[in-house]
């Protein structure tokens, strides 16, 4: 085995005071090897993102090192300034971030964004640097390098966003690369290509990677050597095929419990409760002022998709990004408005209510947002934001509120959540007060935008109980859009497959899970991260 590029001694990040723990990492101890992948893993609050800025150099300002070292190429990296930092990050050691359109510049073309890297260690001539961000555009497979390294970052895809990122961070061609939850937002296909780009490059470059997720499957589908840890410290380290396999602490075998199946439980077919929502022809096309390369474009997002939704059921709506799932969502809503088709509440055509009339019968559909804090009104505790809507629509003030308790209760969370503000709690718990702000409209359906795709497993998994509870209890009918297949695996009743805005296959989770009859289907399947590889003690 190769000796150890990085090593991480004794690590121990002290958090400020007030926290509710002293450390946001403690005694936390590491080797990375060249042509090696490291997978940290563990849930939010866990350590392993201040981890991994402790080795770029990044770590926010309220966080101080209260002991260890990081060596690397002979220096301490925690000792060393500003100054030293600059000529190391990047050239030796470069870092892939989760969110590549907040951490791209979004007036800078991606060819000058990739040629910045060589610009800031004064590094070639002008025209150098742009033949080598063109011929690195192409390395990470980017469609056109030539032309596409003069696109703004909202031109692109996620998918080709990411690869954009990996770009900058290969080149100065680094020793270590850091990868930060670099697949998290994206679709099973895209990111099966990304991992499949970043273990290529590893294995051609010979780096040391550390690779940040809470995502078993894809612990699975990349990772050499795995490190859990859990609130700061480090429970579990060894082989991936070890952890994975034969796990020792009881916080591990935890996480991995709590990964969902994708072999779906057999579910009785809904067919008799009533019709709650009835999609038919509906369709939507934008026309846009110019593409990537100024051409004029017309989309047709969405293509007379129909389907039906009862009491009672699940339905998940499934699809790569572009697919159509979260327009066609919208569009059942009445968030943006369809060109033609109808959409009936129960016996109630929804397309064709006015303004006055739309604002009354809203609340008969709901709908649970991706991410929690961005539409919580920061400025508001959480039960004016949950009696917000019933007071809006005539319920008074104190019945109103009384019921933003009980729903609080309800999807398990103390009375005292009541009063404080959406900045006082973790993802799970913001999701969990988006779930109670849907419900106090008593809708007959929800609809659930990627509503689980940001959270830990373990999160995921409390939240998808509770809506699969919900919904037994109180018969809603629940339109599920997700890009993840293993969480549709576990709530949905029945699956309808979106590809380029049309539906091209509905059937039962088990049967469709089973026997997909549509070739997009099963290469959706087989893109599942870990599908070959089964994240899951024996």
């Amino acid at each position: 085995m190769s000796e150890p590029i990085v090593q991480i001694r004794n690590l121990t990040l002290a958090l400020p005071g007030g926290a509710d723990r002293p450390y946001a990492v403690e005694d936390l101890s590491l080797d990375l090897r060249p042509g090696r992948i490291l997978c940290v893993v563990g849930e939010s609050g866990s350590g392993k993102s201040m981890s991994a800025y402790a080795l770029t150099g990044l770590l926010p300002r309220a966080l101080t090192v209260a002991g260890g070292e990081i060596r690397f190429e002979g220096r301490d990296l925690l000792r060393l300034d500003e100054r030293a930092w600059r000529d190391i990050r990047g050239r030796r050691i470069a870092m892939i971030f989760q969110e590549p359109m907040t951490a791209l510049n979004p007036v800078m073309r991606i060819g000058d964004q990739i040629a910045e890297m060589f610009e800031a260690h004064d590094l070639l001539t002008p025209r150098e640097r742009r033949a080598r961000a063109v011929a690195l555009a192409g390395e990470v497979g980017l469609p056109n390098p030539e032309q596409i390294v003069r696109a703004y970052p909202h031109q692109l895809s996620g998918g080709q966003r990411q690869r954009a990122m990996i770009a900058m961070a290969l080149a100065l061609e680094p020793a270590v690369l850091v990868a930060d939850e670099p697949t998290t937002a994206l679709d099973v296909t895209t990111q099966a290509q990304i991992l499949k780009l970043i273990r290529d490059l590893q294995a051609r470059r010979n780096m040391a990677v550390l690779f940040i997720t809470h995502d078993f499957g894809v612990v699975a589908d990349i990772a050499d050597h795995v490190a859990v840890l859990q609130r700061g410290r480090l429970v579990e380290s060894g082989p991936a095929e070890a952890v994975l396999r034969r796990p020792h602490a009881a916080y591990t075998r935890a996480l991995l419990a709590a990964v969902p199946s994708l072999t779906p439980p057999e579910r009785a077919p809904v067919t008799e409760a009533p019709v709650a929502l009835a999609v038919s022809g509906l369709a939507k096309t934008y026309a846009t002022g110019g593409g990537l390369f100024g051409k004029p474009r017309v989309v047709a997002a969405v293509k007379e998709v129909g389907f039906d939704l009862r009491r009672g059921e699940t339905l998940g709506l499934v699809g790569e990004s572009g697919s159509g799932k979260s327009t066609t969502a919208r569009l059942a809503i009445r968030l943006i408005e369809p060109d033609r088709g109808t959409v009936r509440l129960g016996s109630l055509d929804f397309t064709a209510l006015g303004p006055t009339a739309l604002r009354d019968e809203r609340r008969r559909i709901q709908m649970i947002f991706q991410d929690p804090f961005a539409s919580l009104n920061p400025r508001r505790t959480v039960e004016q934001i949950i009696a917000g809507g019933p007071i809006a629509h005539g319920t008074p003030s104190r019945r109103a509120r009384a019921r933003a308790r009980e729903l609080l209760d309800l999807v398990g969370l103390p009375p005292s959540a009541a009063e404080r503000y959406p900045n006082a709690f973790s993802g799970g718990q913001r999701q969990r007060i988006g779930i109670a702000r849907a419900l106090a409209m008593e809708p007959d359906v929800l609809v659930a935008d990627e509503a689980v795709s940001a959270l830990d497993v373990s999160v995921q998994a409390q939240v998808l109980a509770l809506l699969e509870d919900l919904k037994a209890r109180l018969g809603i009918a629940m339109l599920f859009i997700t890009h993840d297949l293993r969480v549709a695996a576990t709530i949905c009743d029945r699956i309808a497959v979106m590809h380029r805005g049309e539906i091209v296959e509905t059937n039962r989770t088990a049967s469709l899970f089973r026997a997909p009859e549509h070739p997009y289907t099963r290469s959706l399947l087989a893109a599942v991260p870990g599908a070959s590889r089964a994240a899951a003690p024996a």
